[in-house]
């Protein structure tokens, strides 16, 4: 009985999918707002980095960075619709809303990827390619698929991925990964943790619907809050260690220990207050943060090179 109750259901899901499956989901999938933030800090990494690449060659790489990144979403969205339909901030997604089927979303993000790979190895170089497809296979096998749902250190270390870009930009742009690559990589890896676990503290109840182990449903808020605050002072000399570099000036250094200071104040608000708005204020202001940072990285070069 219950074999047959589930047919017309899936047959009624791949109707609509089929009826419904527009343009706008198939860029729902590639996580846009998701890869505005990595294409800017790929890009940053390819403007500070010390080679030289042609305009054209640098459009087409920023370009390979944004298709790979939208395809490694695409395939996160395909394996996490189950959790996905749990949570009401991603219910509405395509795939859990029935609007895509599972194949599509995966067919799409594997050719995306694929060829974001090929065109970065024949236009760019090897090992920018290696680089980005390294990024997609560790978001998509380690984060997506094994720490995710295993284990509330799942941010930490799966937030590699995201830190990638960057050394993906500088390795376009001079064929090999420097130390400057290296302090921007660790920029974006501590600057995750208090990113993601703003977002979960208000969103823990959703977390825990799909039992999603994210720190404030496995530790609670207390030591969330905590772990928040630690990684942010850890922030303040990652973010000087490029102007120790001397890939960026004294602009960035003390822009940078500036905002530190702030994200830390924020920090320390939400380990003070009892509801989700400090959370929410922190959440928001931690993409602010990452986006001045690497602006301050893109208008000291600038100027740097101006003089």
């Amino acid at each position: 009985m219950t074999e047959l109750s589930e047919a017309p259901a899936t047959a009624s899901v791949r109707l609509s999918a089929a009826a419904g499956t527009g343009v706008e989901d198939y860029v729902e999938i590639l996580k846009p707002r998701v890869m505005a933030l990595v294409v800017f800090t790929g890009l940053v990494g390819l403007s500070v980095a010390p080679g030289h690449l042609h305009p054209v060659l640098a459009a087409v790489a920023v370009l390979c960075i944004a298709v790979g990144a939208g395809a490694a979403g695409a395939i996160n969205m395909w394996y996490d619709r189950d959790i996905d339909a749990l949570m009401r901030r991603t219910s509405a997604r395509p795939l859990p809303a029935g609007r895509m089927m599972p194949g599509e979303a995966l067919g799409f993000g594997v050719v995306l990827g694929v060829g974001a790979v090929l065109v970065m190895g024949l236009a760019v170089n090897l090992v920018a390619a290696e680089l980005l497809a390294l990024t997609m296979v560790f978001y998509v096998f380690v984060y997506t698929m094994w720490l995710k749902r295993r284990t509330p250190q799942n941010i930490v270390i799966g937030g590699a991925a995201g830190a990638f870009p960057p050394i993906i930009g500088w390795a376009a742009a001079t064929g090999e990964i420097g130390w400057g690559a290296l302090a921007l990589f660790a920029i974006i890896f501590f600057w995750t943790p208090p990113h993601f676990w703003a977002l979960a503290l208000y969103r823990s109840d959703d977390y825990a619907a799909a039992g999603v182990p994210m720190l404030p449903v496995v530790s609670g808020p207390r030591e969330t809050k905590r772990q928040i605050l630690l990684y942010t002072l850890v922030l303040w000399p990652a973010t000087v260690v490029p102007w120790l570099l001397g890939v960026a000036g004294y602009l960035y250094g003390a822009g940078a220990l500036l905002l530190s200071a702030v994200f830390t104040a924020a920090a320390v608000q939400v380990c003070r207050d009892e509801n989700d708005r400090s959370a929410r204020r922190l959440f928001a202001f931690s993409l602010l943060y990452l986006f001045l940072i690497f602006s301050l990285l893109l208008v000291d070069h600038a100027g740097g090179e101006w003089h």
